[in-house]
């Protein structure tokens, strides 16, 4: 049996300070943004990427785990 469903939590890493937190991904909407809740570091995507759970989240996001295209 296989689930489509898309996995909706991801573990964002700061790539400046190392801090790790769980989070909640939006389904219907892309994070450009994110502050690292340790040492205030705005985290954006990295090129090529959609998102800050792209880049940084141990978990792609729902439209890029569904191979669609993600906010475009």
């Amino acid at each position: 049996m296989t689930d489509n469903t898309p996995t909706l939590e991801s573990v964002l890493t700061c790539p400046r300070c190392g801090y790790v937190k769980q989070e909640i991904m939006p389904i219907d909407a892309c994070q450009f943004y994110y502050e690292c809740g340790h040492c205030g570091t705005l985290l954006r995507p990295l090129p090529g990427d959609c998102c800050v759970y792209c880049s940084f989240g141990s978990v792609k996001c729902p439209p890029v785990q569904g191979q669609s295209n993600c906010c475009g």
